[in-house]
């Protein structure tokens, strides 16, 4: 289940977030951190309290003479109990320059992009007067910004056209309307008078995510710029389906042509199959408006992420084979926009394709990919199909090829996201290249745990990675008690990336070690490994973890066996659930982050039933043994370890019922058990006071099962 589309990840899988590698089993940010971690014993490690106050890089965006770079920084406001993000610019002709913040105002800023004509950049902020979310302009960097978009909705999402003529916008309207937007409008007026709180529903897919559905659709608009008080033109009436995709999707999901007359995008008709469908299709229409054509209905699987080539002439896009299975390969297309006809790119090629883009030429595409416990970028010839890889370790965030060479954005297990520029001619890009910005600079006076990959035999003797990661100021000679994390998805990984909320640095900042394996079903290590989890979530992936495991301890002196605990969130948390009944004997605590108990009560109770009819071969209405083969609960009775439970209120992935019958069936057995409830959180924990919270209750209880802490 992916929580983002990177992540991504959309389901289950912590994104990272939502989330998203070679052999070199030192990396060398690794190697640095063994060098801070000999030279400055005395820094004052890396805390959860420092990661949840750092500044979040993201939202890269390169003017067209790649002279500019703006990127958003999103900074803790910790008394208002959120986030709030800024506005940076980044001078490319001289970068001995430091990074400029961007004068903004109340409303936040983001969604950055520069007009394709040069007149200037725009983003999303709710700045004005009506506090609604809407498109702004900015000339130039440092200027006053404007106001373009006047919507009495919020803007969703929303696309510049190449030549400055006109924006795309998403608004979430009822699509059933003749006049969406002002139908819209006048329902949420009356209903602001209706007293009554009663919700009727004719189809399952009532709730998704943490909302509960409304009968409103993202839809399509076309605003014209050159037309003084020019109106906002429908694109998709009458389409039942979202455009972005709820809730993750953005504005990836669409396209505008090069001549700026057609719009491209990727969507779900939904009707009653929704909840089994993972059937995007490509979809075309004129922004005159007109009933959209739909450009891929001969594959009943996932197309998407439309991206238009530098000559307007053709449409790269990813597409899976295998309708329902939502983790299945992305395999990369390209479309002749004339003729219609479609090409594979690169069919050997064993990665899913993430973000994609055009290289400047249009002779090849650019494509990030999970690698081997890494998400790298790859450049791929589009006559010859060759694979090239750009970069070669962490986390590669975001990327723009300029007339000069790369600006990207890339994290890891070393820190969070800074702004690079690649060095002239560089092969790899990440080689050599030149640090941009100087957001979290404090973080120079942190101590941080050295890391490295390790790989040893896994189920059916087949190669399996993991990572293990030291206490920050670790003293060579001691032991430590050891994190055992446990990735969800199950369809991720726990790999060289940064993350805010299951960060190892912030286990290695509290004095412990941490061991980290990507069981068969992780990402990145080609489709057949990926495709092993499926019908096979507890017997497959635990022979990894166990295997895994002991293969660290055995490895790594430094390693505690006496003191582990195992944590893991989503299918992580199902996995802690599951591992409680039956290879319980290693761990002295256990943590479960809204874990599945009960794997038949998941199949008719979470909202993406495709992810569940998949994962077990069919309906739990059809095939009701298969969701019985690895059910938790039916292990229960050998539960012995104590253990925190943590659930979110607003959890419809994961059902509340879910956590609340882990710290029952711990409470029945007497089993030494907390239950942290968050009735104002989802799937994850988001808010910073929550996530404060959430970080002192896990170390707390790890603290006081295995020892550690500082």
């Amino acid at each position: 289940m992916r929580v983002v589309r990177s992540a991504d990840l959309r389901s289950l899988r912590p994104i990272p977030v939502e989330t998203m590698m070679h052999r070199r089993p030192l990396s060398i940010a690794a190697g640095l951190l063994v060098a801070l971690a000999t030279t400055a014993q005395q820094k004052a490690p890396f805390t959860y309290s420092d990661m949840l106050m750092l500044d979040r890089i993201g939202g890269l965006a390169v003017d067209p003479a790649g002279t500019t770079a703006l990127f958003s920084a999103r900074a803790t406001d910790m008394e208002a109990n959120r986030g709030v993000s800024t506005l940076w610019m980044k001078d490319l002709a001289d970068l001995k320059k430091p990074e400029v913040k961007v004068p903004a105002g109340e409303g936040g800023a983001g969604d950055i992009q520069w007009s394709g004509d040069r007149s200037g950049f725009y983003f999303l902020s709710a700045r004005g007067d009506a506090g609604l979310t809407q498109v702004w302009k900015a000339d130039a960097p440092g200027k006053a910004a404007e106001q373009i978009t006047f919507l009495p909705l919020d803007v969703q999402a929303y696309r510049v056209a190449p030549d400055g003529s006109g924006l795309v916008v998403a608004l979430a309207v009822f699509p059933e309307c003749d006049d969406a937007i002002a139908c819209t409008v006048e329902r949420m007026q009356a209903q602001e008078g209706v007293k009554s709180t009663g919700q009727v529903y004719d189809r399952i897919f009532m709730r998704h995510w943490d909302t509960w559905k409304d009968g409103t659709r993202n839809h399509l608009y076309y605003l014209s710029l050159k037309e003084p008080n020019a109106q906002p033109v429908p694109l998709m009436s009458g389409f039942d389906g979202d455009v972005p995709s709820k809730p993750f999707g953005g504005n990836e999901d669409f396209a505008i042509g090069k001549d700026g007359r057609t719009v491209y995008f990727s969507a779900r008709v939904a009707g009653r199959t929704e909840p089994w469908s993972t059937n995007f299709d490509l979809y075309s229409v004129p922004v005159t408006g007109g009933a959209p054509k739909n450009l891929t209905a001969s594959n009943p699987a996932w197309d998407a992420s439309p991206v238009i080539s530098p000559d307007g002439t053709k449409l790269a896009y990813k597409a899976m084979k295998r309708p329902g299975y939502e983790a299945d390969r992305f395999q990369l297309k390209v479309m002749d926009l004339a003729t219609g006809a479609v090409s594979d790119v690169a069919t050997t090629w064993d990665r899913s394709a993430a973000s994609l883009a055009w290289s400047r030429d249009g002779k090849s595409l650019l494509v990030t990919a999970d690698d081997i416990g890494k998400h790298r970028l790859f450049r791929i010839d589009l006559k010859t199909s060759t694979v090239t890889p750009l970069s070669t370790d962490a986390h590669m965030d975001a990327f723009a090829e300029t007339p000069k060479g790369f600006v990207f954005q890339k994290s890891g297990l070393s820190g969070p996201a800074q702004l690079y520029a690649s060095a002239p001619k560089s092969k790899l890009i990440d080689q050599g290249a030149t640090v941009l910005s100087q957001v979290n600079a404090s973080l120079k006076d942190k101590a941080f745990g050295a890391y490295e990959q390790f790989s040893f035999p896994g189920w059916n003797n087949e190669t399996v990675y993991g990572y293990v990661l030291k206490p920050a100021n670790y003293v060579e000679g001691k032991k430590y008690p050891v994190a055992f994390l446990i990735h969800g998805g199950p369809q991720g990984s726990f790999g060289d990336s940064w993350s805010y909320r299951w960060n190892p640095q912030t286990y290695a900042g509290q004095g412990f070690a941490v061991v980290m394996i990507d069981f068969h079903g992780s990402t990145g290590y080609g489709q057949a490994f990926t495709d092993a989890i499926n019908e096979h979530w507890g017997d497959l992936p635990l022979e990894d973890l166990q295997k895994g495991l002991a293969f660290a301890l055995g490895k790594y002196p430094f390693l505690d066996g006496g003191n582990v605990a195992a944590l893991g969130a989503s299918y992580g948390g199902y996995m802690i659930n599951w591992i409680a009944g039956v290879w319980n004997e290693p761990f002295k605590a256990l943590v479960s982050h809204c874990g599945i108990f009960d794997t038949r009560a998941m199949g008719y109770s979470t909202e993406e039933l495709w992810f569940t009819d998949w994962e077990n071969g069919g309906s739990v209405f059809t095939k009701p043994a298969n969701y019985e083969q690895f059910n938790p609960l039916l292990h229960a009775e050998k539960w012995r370890v104590p253990m925190l439970v943590i659930h979110g209120d607003k959890d419809f992935r994961v059902p509340l019922m879910q956590g609340i019958g882990s710290f029952t069936a711990c409470q029945a057995k007497g089993i030494e058990s907390k239950y942290l409830r968050f009735p104002d959180e989802n799937h994850w924990v988001l808010k910073p006071q929550n996530s404060m919270q959430w970080h002192a209750e896990v170390f707390g209880w790890l603290e006081k099962h295995i020892g550690g802490g500082r």
